[in-house]
């Protein structure tokens, strides 16, 4: 790891789980974009390259519940909160905060239940609105 001070190694880890959070938010939020926009028939919503992203991060988080495995988001906060002789989840304002919006306590069956789900419904959108590749030599 970089040899950072405590101080820059805490706020490097706020910024981390600002970016975790906003991970969380573009497979969410993305999710509800394509069903209503599917639904609502916005063009934007196919875009492919767009829609292959949220598919393989959705995928990929699927799998890490699978084998039982951290974030590497997670852990790379992690080490970085230790390096600033910070505990965990348990200091700065914006770190409390955006790990409550984002972190849960519950059994590991319940995450690999919820993920499993959330990809097969991401799946499943991928071909019930399904992304288009953008026209070659075209304009729009």
């Amino acid at each position: 790891m970089l040899a950072l001070s405590p101080t820059n190694a805490a706020r490097a880890a706020d910024a981390l789980l600002a970016l975790h959070v906003g991970t969380v938010a573009f497979v969410v939020l993305g999710a509800v974009a394509i069903l209503v926009g599917g639904w609502r028939r916005w063009r934007w919503v196919r875009g492919f390259r767009w829609r292959l992203v949220h598919l393989l991060l959705m995928a990929f988080i699927a799998v890490q519940a699978w084998l039982g495995a951290l974030c590497p988001l997670t852990v790379w906060e992690q080490a970085l909160r230790s390096r600033a002789g910070q505990a965990a989840y348990q200091t700065s304002f914006i770190e409390h905060w955006l790990s409550r919006l984002i972190f849960f306590e519950a059994p590991w069956w319940v995450f690999v239940a919820a993920y499993t789900g959330f990809a097969a419904l991401v799946l499943l959108a991928w071909f019930r609105v399904p992304p288009q590749r953008a026209r070659r030599g075209g304009h729009g």
